[in-house]
């Protein structure tokens, strides 16, 4: 059957916060023909994709909405929060907020698997792997130019959501942008007294460390320096395993098995531009510090708003209203994670004074309630 080329809605990039998007409003109400998803990558690619992303629990109940739960993950029950060698800790248990979990731990390709099957159950047209090599906008709509398979052709679509992300440094500086001067180490490590489900925030100089329960073990973002990045990558495993010890501590005993490592630089690009008829969602929209892991979920939260709200409104005052919508919950997300992303980095009076907060956090707990439930579920 010949591909239409005729949308009411184009979405370009069918990673989690597209085909969220595009099932959230089949699930509302839009016609599942009016919508295509268009990706690079094929699907078998994104399914192979080992990345470890993590989910609120608000994230599962966007996904649950999309048909797209359950996913195979592991859940946080716990988040341990701390400051190496310094004065200043907290612990939030699921227990306190009444949820089966605080989030959740999955790779990438599973959640792309069970978003994919859900958008193909609801009849979803997908274009993948397809190149989108340009748009063009009018008043009555855009005109999205692709390559598949070395063909070129148009599509038209009224409006264009624009979900295709990528890291900072591959994108164009927007509004508000901000080089961290650090790179992510990624890997996926085994200790030998693991404690489920709990998961670790560990500020260190450097800044903030990450260990996020996966399977038996778990899924590492260490944030340092380039050259310290640089430095780790080159050790062998005994020797990087050795210094993740010494920068996270004993509380899992002592780290054993390490897969490969990778690093990719940080920094904050946010308040995207969008036009009468294209919006930017996710990581199209804003790149983030991983400290607090809310760059996925914000995107997710992103895809369940726009979906709320074109399914009232398809059209360009649809989208308008999405971006006020969106100015609260995005807008405090960013400044949340950029200031610890810079205030937990080096020795700073400013990092003294977040390490009594986090002491207050164990104490006050309306404090930690609230802070939990804005990393769980946001301002959607």
């Amino acid at each position: 059957m010949p591909t239409p080329s005729s949308f009411d809605l184009a979405i370009c990039g069918a990673g989690p916060v597209g085909m969220a998007l595009a099932a959230l409003l089949v699930r509302r109400g839009a016609s599942a023909s009016g919508i295509a998803l268009i990706d690079a990558k094929s699907i078998a690619q994104a399914r192979r994709d080992p990345r470890t992303i993590a989910l609120s629990y608000g994230s599962r109940q966007i996904l649950e909405e999309a048909g797209a739960w359950p996913v195979a993950a592991t859940a946080i029950h716990e988040i341990h929060v701390s400051r190496r060698g310094r004065f200043g800790r907290s612990l939030m248990d699921r227990a306190e907020h009444g949820v089966d979990a605080l989030g959740y731990v999955a790779r990438y390709g599973d959640v792309v698997a069970v978003l994919a099957a859900a958008c193909e159950q609801l009849g979803v047209t997908t274009l993948r792997p397809a190149l989108v090599t340009g748009s063009t906008e009018d008043a009555d709509g855009v005109t999205v130019a692709l390559e598949q398979h070395g063909v070129v052709s148009d599509i038209r679509a009224r409006l264009l959501a624009q979900a295709e992300g990528g890291l900072f440094g591959q994108q164009l500086e927007r509004a508000r942008s901000r080089d961290y001067g650090q790179s992510a180490i990624i890997s996926w490590v085994r200790a030998d007294a693991p404690i489920a489900h709990r998961a670790y925030e560990r500020f260190t100089d450097d800044g903030p460390l990450a260990l996020l329960p996966q399977d038996d073990g778990y899924a590492l973002v260490w944030c340092v320096p380039p050259a310290r990045a640089e430095h780790l990558l080159a050790l062998d495993d005994a020797a990087f395993l050795a210094r993740l010890g010494e920068a996270f501590g004993g509380r899992l005993g002592r780290f054993t098995q390490a897969t490969p490592r990778l690093a990719y630089p940080l920094g904050l690009n946010a308040q995207a531009a969008g036009t009468a008829r294209t919006v930017a969602i996710g990581n199209a929209a804003q790149t983030l510090h991983p400290v607090a892991g809310q760059g996925l979920n914000l995107g997710l939260r992103d895809a369940a708003v726009l979906a709320r709200v074109l399914a009232q409104d398809p059209g360009p005052a649809g989208l308008a209203r999405y971006a006020a919508l969106r100015q609260f919950d995005r807008g405090a997300t960013v400044r949340v994670t950029d200031t610890m992303a810079r205030i937990f980095t080096g020795s700073t009076p400013a990092q003294t004074m977040l390490g009594l907060s986090l002491g207050l956090l164990d104490i006050v707990s309306p404090a930690r309630r609230g802070l939990a439930e804005l990393m769980m579920y946001g301002r959607r």
